[in-house]
């Protein structure tokens, strides 16, 4: 009896491509042991706070201290880190007796796992950035150190700012690990990362990804100027105490000008040693622009998951259309590329037509899963798209109202220290005068 031709094309042919799927699906790989324990309590899929929960209520959220703590990391190592306050108060009752307060301490890195979580879950929003976690575009004449104090409370408040960003957005709010986070010291996320290169890419996510770059190269090329700026600033203000200096030693030798030039010197060192206090202040406004060049990694994120969406269609697009020609291939006995089936015939001779016909019905079958998984990703892509640019539509209108306020506000303290400049060289003349 003639044994039947092993099929050596399908014995060797690798196993197609799996569907990633929504965020959704395996969600534990994004959070740790507590989210499930929420999961299971709320039901599969259910992440968010129902109508009678949390976010409906009105709150008040805080960062409101940091503390410098020492302890092992998971080397068994020692190491220095600063720890965070984080308070959420109900206001519902805020004229009745109780008020109920949570409070609980947080490391930066928690943070980074919170927004890891909140890009991945979320990948059609911007999700608002954090401060940075070590001092960079620092003027040098502050400290660059992380457990600096005023660096320290600088990242206080931008984290401050993180959860107040997260809780004003109507989507990001009412996440239930966000709200874990926020009451439950023991909560843990898990970061996911993928990159993909796709054939077809979308030309508006590659414009919003270029433009993320150049955004950020922008704005870290302003903050050096500041930086530079500032650094020359302070060399002159100091060298108006060697005026300062001058003048009173100059009063000491001479005696109807003496009044004249010691109250001349007494401006000048006023003037002097008000660059510090003015330099700390117009920090604040560069931690502004530093929230945008991290928002620009947001916008890269939102790019990135939509290429990671594209490339699993085109994937599944790619699987399809082999299937149909195997299937093709086989229902007309012709081969129209080098393939293994025809190496297959050539050293084992020719399939039985049971065999192909059971090949067939097994492709069809194949096909037509494939169909329905390609569909279903095409529309799992347009609804990314659609919620993706509405968010970005959200982003942009919110990126312009900040970048403008903080740049009239930086524009203005710069007209407030000239003006101080002219008015102390004005009273310097009114000294001269009454010589």
């Amino acid at each position: 009896m003639e044994q039947a031709a092993p099929d050596l094309e399908r014995l060797l042919q690798p196993a197609p491509l799996e569907p990633l799927g929504h965020p959704d699906a395996g969600l534990e790989a994004a959070v740790g042991e507590e989210a499930e324990g929420a999961q299971d309590e709320e039901g599969p899929g259910d992440r968010t706070m129902t109508e009678n929960n949390f976010w409906l209520k009105k709150i008040e959220i805080s960062v409101s201290e940091a503390e410098k703590r020492t302890g092992r990391n998971a080397m068994n190592m020692q190491e220095t880190y600063t720890a965070y306050l984080v308070e959420t108060r109900s206001v519902e009752h805020i004229d009745g007796p109780s008020v109920l307060t949570d409070s609980l301490w947080r490391r930066y890195s928690e943070f980074e796992l919170l927004r890891n979580y909140l890009l991945v879950y979320y990948p059609h929003i911007v999700v608002p950035p954090l401060p940075e976690k070590r001092a960079e575009f620092v003027w040098h004449k502050l400290s660059a150190d992380n457990m600096d104090p005023d660096f320290v409370e600088r990242r206080r408040i931008g984290l401050e700012n993180f959860l107040l960003r997260v809780a004003s957005h109507p989507i990001l709010c009412r996440d239930k690990i966000f709200y874990l986070f926020l009451t439950q010291a023991d909560s843990r996320l898990k970061a996911l990362n993928a990159t993909f290169r796709v054939k077809n890419p979308d030309k508006r996510f590659t414009e919003l990804k270029h433009y993320s770059d150049e955004l950020q190269s922008v704005i870290s090329h302003l903050l050096r100027v500041r930086a530079r700026v500032a650094d020359r600033l302070y060399g002159v203000y100091k060298v108006h105490g060697n005026y300062g200096r001058v003048f009173s030693e100059w009063s000491a030798i001479e005696k109807e000008m003496g009044d004249g030039l010691q109250s001349a010197g007494h401006h000048m060192d006023v003037y002097a040693s008000s660059i510090d206090d003015i330099l700390e202040d117009e920090e604040h406004y560069a931690d502004q622009l530093k929230e945008y060049l991290f928002y620009a990694e947001a916008l890269r994120a939102v790019c990135r998951k939509h290429e990671l969406m594209q490339y699993d269609l085109e994937m599944a697009a790619q699987d399809l259309a082999s299937k149909k020609q195997q299937c093709e291939e086989l229902a007309t006995g012709t081969v129209r590329t080098f393939s293994l089936k025809g190496m297959t015939t050539k050293l084992f001779g020719q399939e039985t037509p049971e065999q192909r016909e059971a090949r067939i019905k097994v492709l069809e079958e194949q096909i037509s899963e494939g169909e329905q998984q390609l569909k279903s990703k095409n529309l799992e892509g347009r609804e990314f798209v659609k919620n993706a640019w509405a968010d970005i539509e959200r982003f942009k209108e919110q990126k312009n109202r900040d970048l403008k306020e903080a740049l009239i506000s930086y524009a203005v303290m710069q007209i407030s220290m000239c003006k101080k400049g002219i008015q102390v060289w004005t009273n310097a003349k009114e000294c001269f005068s009454k010589m």
